[in-house]
């Protein structure tokens, strides 16, 4: 009896090599991401301008300002670890179990927890989660081309002798299990040899290092601009402070002018946005069943010209079924092949195949053929006497069965149909007709397999199938019916300017088929043949005018990636296999299989696919260039409102008149901006046109000259309407805590119009009032209270030094933003073309 590793020596050795799993990336604790906050400019601003309320004794405002800091230092911690929480998602969803002996029971345990030298049960469906050597071998036959790339599952054996070892991947007959690949039947037990980087799936996602990927652009330019922002700003800061102290005397109310200058000038909100709009579109994008591992990818979406897909699971259902069946001349077609009238030749070939088939199935074919026969050889008493296992050699399986009643063995094999012909020692034209027909079924999308019997004595069965004397029964036909939503996801592909090309493993007649179906251009097919015979440039060439690869390796993807980026495409490619990996890695956007794909190609990939369903890619396609549009929507509002709020804190320096804002009010205002620069555009419902525009071109900028002369225009429009309110008060001699209320309340008011005209290029941008953004709805009903609580509460109205406010003052406010809300909104037209640069 087999007793397996003792519960101690596992923990020990679980403690001393590590867990079963390949290493995750560099994770950021909430400490980590707070730290990066703390070395923010603004939050360096916040303080000094605490401290020098707390020198003067205004020890309520400093307080108070500490209190905005601190909130800058939760919203931007709480934002970036919901990100991390979502990169966890995917290592979580697909955490596998194995059943192992220890100390002579069986038991399941997590997948990460298998040490070397445990005895793990492999069986039917399994997925091999560590390289292993079998000491016992039943029947079993596994999936390796995950490793290999080869589509023929290979049968395995018990070892030997002690002294076999695993070795590489690849052939038949060995006892080596490897981590990643898939038992298609049988069953076995094996000593674990290797677990994690240490195993054969591990050795090859290192290698993957070799392969960089792509920088976030979109961060790199944020962090360039709000440097250069940040310079001017605390260059400002410095000068004000000098000619403020020298002018007036007074250095402490210098520091906080200058502070107020250095606060207004540093658009902070920058990395807060691009934060919060990479961890939002990364929820979003998962509740179209797609995870996001990569900020690049949400980038890249948006700018995708060339999207490759493979056909089985993404494009189809990955569920086949039996469709058509061949006997002699006649063909019995989808409808009748489960019907009460099935010509009984046609019901031979269905059975004699279900007797090909494993009884209690795994592969998709042998469970469709089994449905469709809805007949088990097994459940008449029948016997399983030998099973002969598909070799490379011959593309047949045959199973030999004793059943009750018959004193000769009934044979059946099923298999390519080039395989069965040559078993049969078919020729001449009954081989031509039978290749007609399978063409025939083949440019329907329909994969042929061929059936034969034979019966056989009470004398030794053969070696080899190839020794029974087979008689030819017919064809059976199975098909994997195409997603329903594909076609309208490729037309919607089409109208957005993004091309899609299929690349599989099938034959070119089954994958034009399929492709017209869908709605590919399937005028050029092109093979894996034809790619191993053309050089780069020629590949380059040709892929400008295929639109279907079929019979393709694994390797040659990665061919077909670089020959479409050497052409200055974007390129998402699909993939599952670990041979798919460098495809993946080295795509724009690699897309992995979360449910049929492995680690190493999910670790390969940006995004991963949760139901494998081609409309989800669609779909974060969609919402990827959604996220860009509102996200420039944000950095446009960003850059406005910073400018009327600068100039009314420069304004009263050159005048001479006294000063509106202090860091105080700043720090309120900021309190306003930073969630209606996030999350109320992050909300945003997507522009009507969306997906009928062309990508992005590659090298877009996000901060283009067109928009920041739209971005200038609407800031200089406020800055004036603010201005105006300003200098008409102070010359009317009014007091200077009345001149700082109207100028502030005017201020507030025109920054809550940049959102209103910031939040579509089109379209009526006040229906946030009817529900459609519950989020910029809360904000203005928030702001406009705290701004009437600041007047009307006395404690309020002395912290901000404000002075009451009457029904003249409120006119003259309302024509202030009447006047601007109108410029703007004639300008909205002008806003659509600088959009489209």
């Amino acid at each position: 009896m087999l007793r397996g590793l003792d519960e101690s020596d596992a923990r020990r050795r679980l403690a001393a090599e590590g867990a079963n799993e390949l290493p995750a990336g560099t994770r950021r604790t909430a400490l980590h991401i707070a730290a990066e906050v703390l070395r923010e400019p603004m939050f360096a601003l916040l303080i000094g301008a605490a401290v020098v309320y707390l020198l003067l004794g205004d020890i309520v405002e400093g307080a108070v300002l500490l209190l905005f800091a601190s909130l800058s230092v939760t919203i931007s911690v709480v934002q970036e670890t919901r990100s991390e929480r979502v990169l966890e998602a995917l290592r979580a969803m697909t955490s596998p179990r194995a059943l192992v002996i220890r100390q002579g029971q069986r038991k399941r345990i997590p997948g990460r927890e298998v040490v070397r030298g445990d005895l793990v049960i492999v069986a039917e469906g399994d997925r091999v989660l560590a390289d292993a050597i079998l000491l016992e071998a039943t029947d079993l036959l596994v999936d390796e081309s995950l490793l290999t790339g080869e589509s023929v599952a290979v049968g395995k054996r018990a070892r030997r002798s002690p002294e076999e070892i695993v070795g590489p991947p690849g052939g038949d007959g060995l006892p080596s299990l490897y981590s990643g690949t898939l038992i298609v039947r049988g069953v076995g037990i094996a000593e674990v040899q290797a677990t994690g980087l240490r195993a054969e799936i591990g050795r090859i996602g290192k290698a993957l290092a070799g392969i960089d990927t792509a920088a976030p652009r979109l961060a790199a330019q944020t962090r360039s601009l709000v440097r250069i922002f940040a310079a001017v700003g605390l260059g400002a800061c410095a000068i004000t402070v000098g000619f403020y102290g020298f002018i007036r005397g007074s250095w402490l109310d210098a520091s906080l002018a200058g502070i107020a200058l250095g606060m207004s000038l540093l658009p902070e909100e920058f990395p807060l946005v691009l934060t919060v709009f990479m961890t939002m579109g990364a929820w979003r994008i998962s509740k179209a069943r797609v995870l996001t591992r990569r900020s690049a990818a949400i980038e890249a979406l948006g700018s995708a010209t060339v999207l490759c897909t493979d056909k089985t699971g993404t494009l189809t259902e990955n569920r086949m079924s039996v469709v058509a069946l061949a006997a002699g001349d006649a063909v019995v077609e989808r409808s009748r092949v489960s019907g009460s009238d099935m010509p009984s030749e046609a019901r031979s070939v269905l059975r004699i195949a279900a007797m090909a088939s494993a009884p209690e199935a795994v592969d998709p074919m042998d469970r469709a053929i089994m449905t469709a026969a809805a007949t088990d050889a097994m459940a008449t008493g029948a016997i399983l006497v030998r099973r002969y296992a598909l070799t490379p050699e011959l593309l047949a399986v045959t199973q030999v069965w004793q059943v009750p009643g018959d004193s000769d063995l009934a044979v059946a094999a099923k298999g390519a149909p080039e395989a069965i012909i040559s078993l049969c020692g078919l020729k001449g034209k009954t081989v031509a007709r039978i290749r007609d027909t399978v063409e025939s079924l083949a440019a329907q999308g329909i994969r042929v397999l061929a059936v034969a019997t034979a019966r056989h004595g009470s004398q030794a069965l053969p070696e080899r199938p190839e020794r029974f004397a087979f008689s030819w029964v017919g064809l059976i036909g199975l098909a994997d019916p195409l997603r329903e939503s594909v076609p309208d996801a490729i037309a919607q592909c089409r109208a957005a300017g993004i091309r899609v090309i299929m690349i599989t493993g099938d034959y070119p007649a089954t994958a034009r088929a399929i492709g017209k179906l869908a709605g590919l251009d399937h005028d050029v097919v092109v093979s894996g043949f034809d790619i191993a015979n053309l050089t780069d440039s020629a590949l380059a060439l040709r892929v400008e005018e295929a639109g279907i690869f079929a019979r393709v390796l694994p390797e040659q993807k990665l061919r077909i990636v670089r020959a479409l980026q050497a052409n200055g495409e974007v390129v998402a490619m699909t993939g599952d296999g670990v041979n798919d990996a460098p495809s993946l890695k080295a795509a724009d956007i690699g897309i992995a299989m979360g449910g049929r794909g492995s680690d190493v190609a999910r670790e390969a990939s940006s995004i991963v696919l949760l139901d494998d369903d081609f409309g989800s890619i669609v779909r974060a396609i969609r919402l990827g260039r959604r996220i860009y549009d509102n996200l420039r929507k944000a950095m446009a509002y960003i850059v406005a409102v910073h400018i009327p709020i600068a100039g009314m804190a420069l304004l009263p320096l050159l005048t001479g008149l006294p000063m509106v804002l202090h860091p105080l009010h700043i720090a309120f205002i900021e309190m306003i901006i930073d969630p209606a620069c996030s999350i109320v555009f992050e909300a945003e419902r997507e522009e009507k046109d969306l997906m009928r525009r062309p990508p992005r071109p590659r090298n877009a900028e996000l901060f283009s000259p067109a928009m920041i002369i739209w971005s200038t225009l609407q800031g200089t429009l406020a800055l004036a309407a603010v201005s105006a309110v300003f200098l008409l008060t102070a010359q009317a001699g009014l007091p200077a805590e009345d001149v700082r209320s109207l100028s502030f309340f005017t201020l507030v008011l025109a920054n809550l119009a940049l959102i209103f005209v910031n939040r579509s290029y089109r379209g009526f941008s006040m229906d946030f009032l009817l529900g459609r953004n519950h989020v910029l709805l809360g904000i203005t009903a928030a702001a406009l209270s705290l701004l009437a609580l600041s007047v009307s509460w006395q404690p309020a109205r002395q912290l901000f030094g404000f002075g009451p406010i009457h029904a003249d003052d409120l006119g003259l406010i309302a024509l202030a933003i009447g006047l601007l809300a109108v410029i703007l909104f004639s300008l909205k037209p002008l806003a659509r073309r600088l959009a489209a640069v």
